[in-house]
């Protein structure tokens, strides 16, 4: 681990402030990533900016009807609360599939959404990796790629989204607001992440010096239909192979309206909007399910080694959308 400055932020303009006139700094919050990339050598930041102690822990409801999660509220506040649990169960059940109660406690909403891939390649720098040095190569797309995207890849990564909560998010259309050197303004959650194209090492839209302070959810009655199914190795907090968000908005057993998207495989949460609309006016039949499913993985590019997730996703969105249909549940 390399030399260091650190300093404790009062304030969202003074961490702004240093983070802006020094690119190399890293803001930290809860660190259940960050601290791990430190310790082998992936991030060597100049100076660690904390930004635990700010005012940005607050869960409110929104003139709207929605809910405001502020950027510090830990995982485990945002999964417990009561209005999240009642509207959006899909989201706490997402975040109680993430990650065990102790890393819940101190893990943050802001921090999940800057979380990195946990690719093996990227992890391990006896090999090159594009994410990690830009022009150095994927080595996982020869390699080992089970845990690999098949959706949205490039030549340059195929990397996946680590985050079960922003999948959630994801389906949910929330809206991410931000604080800069520029003033504040607020990105949808479609538009927060991005794909590697040939940038492999950036992973969000935010610009130099931006900070994370809320997560706005709009209001959505069906979402109380909300599902979450994560298909993992085991039981036990593991990454996502394939998971699902799913809420379906039901009258007279046909779809009015459908919110949908992935983790597990592509570098950002998957939004299924071609799917939400072939959804809208069908009923839920088994032949509608296939259609659908299909339909999401139409433009899927599998590896050599993660063939399987093509099936393993279609049967994932199947049971997904037949699950909400009934009012929800899993996780």
């Amino acid at each position: 681990m390399n030399n260091f400055s650190y300093v404790r932020a009062t304030s969202v303009l003074e961490a702004i402030a240093h983070s802006s006139k020094n690119p190399s700094a890293l803001v930290i919050a809860g660190g259940t990533n960050l601290v791990d990339r430190l310790k082998v050598f992936l991030d060597q930041p100049s100076q660690l900016v904390d930004v635990s102690r700010l005012d940005l822990k607050q869960i409110e409801p929104t003139p709207e009807g929605g809910i405001r999660i502020g950027a510090l509220v830990t995982n485990t506040a945002a999964a417990d609360h009561p209005q999240i649990r009642r509207n959006y169960p899909l989201l706490s059940r997402a975040i109680l599939a993430g990650a065990s109660q102790q890393i819940r406690n101190v893990a943050t909403v802001g921090g999940n959404l800057m979380q990195r891939t946990r690719c093996p390649y990227y992890y391990d720098t006896a090999f090159g990796c594009n994410k990690r040095q830009p022009g150095s190569g994927c080595p996982a797309i020869t390699g080992v790629s089970r845990s690999n995207a098949i959706l949205g890849a490039s030549d340059r990564c195929v990397a996946v989204h680590p985050s079960d909560m922003c999948v959630a998010l994801a389906a949910l259309a929330a809206v991410v607001e931000v604080e800069g050197p520029r003033g504040k303004r607020q990105i949808p959650f479609a538009e927060f992440h991005r794909l590697p194209g040939n940038t492999p090492e950036r992973d969000t839209n935010l610009e130099v010096g931006e900070l994370i302070t809320a997560v706005t959810l709009p209001p959505l009655p069906f979402a109380q239909s909300g599902v979450y199914l994560k298909i993992r190795d085991r039981a036990s907090y593991a990454f996502a192979l394939v998971s699902v968000a799913a809420a379906l908005d039901l009258s007279g057993g046909r779809i009015r309206n459908a919110r949908l998207a992935m983790g597990g495989v592509a570098h950002k949460p998957w939004r299924l909007l071609a799917v939400e609309q072939f959804l809208v006016g069908k009923s839920v039949q088994d032949d509608t399910l296939r259609q659908a499913a299909d339909l999401a993985l139409r433009d899927a590019k599998p590896l050599t080694g993660n063939n399987f997730k093509v099936e393993l996703a279609k049967r994932a969105i199947r049971r997904a959308i037949a699950v909400a249909a009934k009012g929800g549940g899993v996780g």
